[in-house]
C-alpha cells in the first residue's frame, strides 16, 4: 500500500559516494530540476528571472528540505494554508533558500551569480552537471509565426552563450540543455542556424555532444509534447545519447488525470485544498502524482463569459461526435470577436480525454483557457491549473507560487505551461546518471 500513497524516498543518490551537484540554469518553475532530484542529483544553485516561479523553486527546496529531515507536517500545514510561505520558510535555513537565485541571466549580471554559486557550492567547488534550456519563444515555430520579426533580433536568440560561459566556468562533466523542436530550423539575421552557433559554443567550452528528439509521451507523460534535448560530455572523444528506458501507455488514457477531482464550474474551485473523490486506478500513483496524504491544491477554474461557453459547448459537441476540431470559421458570426479567420482558426480545442495522451500544454495557457477545454460537457469550463500540473506530470504536492503571498492563476498557468514534464525529465536523469 505504501506505493500508492506516493512513498518514493528511495533514490539513486544512495548507490553513490555522494550526491552528484547541479546547477539550473533558466529553472523555471523547476519541472527538469524535480526529474533530476528524483534521480539522485542535488542541487547546489537554480537561477532564474521570473520572481514568481523563484519562490515556486524556494517552496520546493523547502519541501525537499523538511523531507530530508522528518519535518513533512510542516509542508503539509502549508499545503492545508495553516501556515503561510513567510512561516513556512522560517523553519528552512537560510543557504538553501539562497540556492534561488532571481536574477536575470546576462553580461552584466554573471559576476554576481557566479559570486553566489560559489558561496554555494563550498570550498570544493565542484559542479558535476549543468541543466536547463533559455526560454523557447525565440526558437519556436508559434512563436516566429505570431511575431512580425520572426524573432530576429530578439536577445533571447543568444542567452545560450551565457549557458556556455556557465560551462567554460564550472567545467561539470555533463551538461543537459533543453528546448524546442523549432530549434532545429530557427536561423539568424544571416540565415545561419542557431543551433549550429550553439553546438559550436559548447564545443569551445570543451564539450562534445549529441542530441535527440523525445516526445514526452514515450515517457509515461499523457501529453504529446516533444523535446529537443542536447547532452554533452567534457570530453574531446565522441559522445553517444544516453539509454533511456520507455514506458509504452497501452490502456491508460487522457481522462484519468480528473477522475479524482470533483467536477466544477467555470469560475469555480480554489487554490485551497479541495475534496477528493476515491480513486481505483494506477496510473496516478505510479506516475508519481497522486499520495493519499497529500492535499490537492490549485483545482480553481478561470471565469469565462456566456459567450466563451457558447463555444465550448460547441467544441466539446463536436469532439464527442467524431473526435473532430471545432473551427473559428465554424462558429455562427455571433460568437466571432474579430476576423481573421486564416490563421489559429483551431484556437478553440478540447483536451482529448478519450485518447492516450492530450495536445501540448504551453505557455499560452497563462492567457485563456480556449486551447485547453474540459471534455466534460457538463462542467463546461477550460482546465485548471491542477489538471494542467498533471499533464505535465508534476507531483500533486508541488505548489505554484505568485510574486506576493496571493496565489496568482495565471502565474501558476505561466509556470507550468513552460516547463519540462517531471516523468520526461526522471528518465533523461536516470539515463545519464547510469551512465556516470
Amino acid at each position: 500500500m505504501a506505493s500508492k500513497k506516493g512513498n518514493h524516498k528511495k533514490t539513486a543518490a544512495k548507490t553513490k559516494p555522494r550526491p552528484l551537484r547541479y546547477l539550473d540554469l533558466f529553472a523555471g518553475a523547476g519541472g527538469l530540476s524535480e526529474g533530476f532530484y528524483r534521480a539522485g542529483f542535488r542541487p547546489v544553485a537554480h537561477v532564474e528571472l521570473s520572481t514568481s516561479a523563484s519562490y515556486t523553486l524556494k517552496t520546493r527546496v523547502a519541501k525537499h528540505w523538511l523531507d530530508e529531515h522528518q519535518k513533512e507536517t510542516i509542508y503539509l500545514d502549508y499545503l492545508n494554508r495553516k501556515i503561510s510561505r513567510e512561516e513556512l520558510y522560517r523553519h528552512i535555513p537560510q543557504k538553501k533558500l539562497n540556492s534561488v537565485i532571481n536574477a536575470e541571466i546576462g553580461q552584466e549580471e554573471l559576476p554576481g551569480i557566479f559570486s553566489k554559486i560559489d558561496e554555494l557550492a563550498g570550498s570544493s567547488r565542484k559542479i558535476d552537471l549543468i541543466i536547463g534550456g533559455p526560454p523557447c519563444q525565440a526558437y519556436s515555430l508559434i512563436g516566429r509565426a505570431r511575431d512580425s520579426n520572426g524573432m530576429l533580433g530578439d536577445k533571447r536568440n543568444y542567452l545560450y552563450l551565457y549557458y556556455a560561459s556557465f560551462l567554460a566556468k564550472y567545467k561539470p562533466k555533463y551538461f543537459v540543455f533543453e528546448n524546442v523542436l523549432g530549434l532545429r530550423s530557427a536561423k539568424d539575421e544571416n540565415g545561419d542556424k542557431y543551433l549550429d552557433a550553439m553546438k559550436a559554443s559548447f564545443r569551445d567550452a570543451g564539450y562534445e555532444i549529441a542530441d535527440s528528439l523525445l516526445s514526452a509521451k514515450d515517457f509515461g507523460v499523457l501529453q504529446n509534447r516533444n523535446r529537443l534535448i542536447i547532452v554533452g560530455k567534457l570530453t574531446k572523444d565522441s559522445v553517444d545519447f544516453p539509454d533511456l528506458v520507455k514506458t509504452e501507455n497501452t490502456s491508460v488514457f487522457v481522462n484519468e488525470i480528473f477522475k479524482d477531482l470533483p467536477a466544477i464550474q467555470a469560475g469555480a474551485g480554489s487554490v485551497d485544498p479541495c475534496m477528493k473523490i476515491p480513486y481505483t486506478g494506477t496510473y496516478l500513483y505510479n506516475s508519481k502524482i497522486k499520495n493519499d496524504d497529500i492535499p490537492v491544491t490549485w483545482h480553481e477554474a478561470r471565469p469565462n463569459t456566456e459567450q466563451d461557453l457558447e463555444i465550448y459547448r460547441l467544441a466539446v459537441k463536436k469532439w464527442k461526435d467524431g473526435n473532430q476540431r471545432l473551427l473559428y470559421t465554424e462558429l455562427p458570426s455571433r460568437l466571432r470577436t474579430h476576423k481573421n479567420c486564416k490563421s489559429f482558426i483551431d484556437r478553440f480545442k478540447v483536451v482529448e480525454g478519450d485518447q492516450k495522451y492530450a495536445h501540448t500544454v504551453m505557455a499560452h495557457i497563462a492567457k485563456d483557457g480556449h486551447y485547453y477545454i474540459h471534455p466534460d460537457i457538463k462542467q463546461n469550463r477550460s482546465i485548471t491549473p491542477r489538471e494542467a500540473a498533471r499533464l505535465q506530470t508534476f507531483p500533486d504536492d508541488y505548489f505554484f507560487e505568485s510574486e506576493s503571498e496571493v496565489p496568482g492563476r495565471t502565474a501558476a498557468f505561466q509556470q507550468i505551461g513552460n516547463a519540462v514534464p517531471v516523468l520526461l525529465a526522471e528518465s533523461i536523469a536516470n539515463g545519464l546518471y547510469s551512465s556516470w
